[in-house]
């Protein structure tokens, strides 16, 4: 019989996943141990590696109210006017979007893949935007 893990005394379980307040979380998407210190934003939110994040925040960055605690998955990458990119998370469980800013060290090659993937789109006519 699997051992359960102890309750806290608020009456959630401690996992080996950690908290928020402990410095560091593991990401649900590739089980990576992501220290909460991010360079370029004060609220990490998302793992470096698959940039995967989780429905945490309601609406301002760090007030952690969102009562969902969904996954939610990276969908694309924007810029804002100031040249900043930004990741689009989808909320897996809700379907709520929400832009988060990228952090010094997240994965440039998942970036990147985000933000040449409508390029491979078939019926985007690369043809016709290369003739202007």
């Amino acid at each position: 019989m699997p051992r359960r893990k102890p309750k806290r005394p608020d009456g959630r379980r401690q996992g080996r996943s950690g908290s928020f307040r402990s410095g560091s979380f593991r990401c649900v998407g590739c089980r990576l141990d992501v220290p909460l210190s991010a360079p370029g934003t004060a609220h990490r939110n998302h793992c470096p590696h698959c940039l995967t994040s989780l429905h945490v925040d309601d609406r301002i960055p760090g007030d952690r109210r969102a009562g969902c605690g969904g996954r939610m998955a990276a969908l694309s990458v924007t810029a804002r006017r100031d040249g900043e990119w930004m990741i689009i998370h989808e909320c897996l469980a809700c379907g709520r979007l929400s832009a988060n800013r990228i952090a010094g060290d997240d994965n440039a090659l998942a970036l990147i893949r985000m933000a040449v993937r409508p390029l491979a789109d078939t019926r985007l006519p690369i043809s016709t935007l290369l003739a202007l």
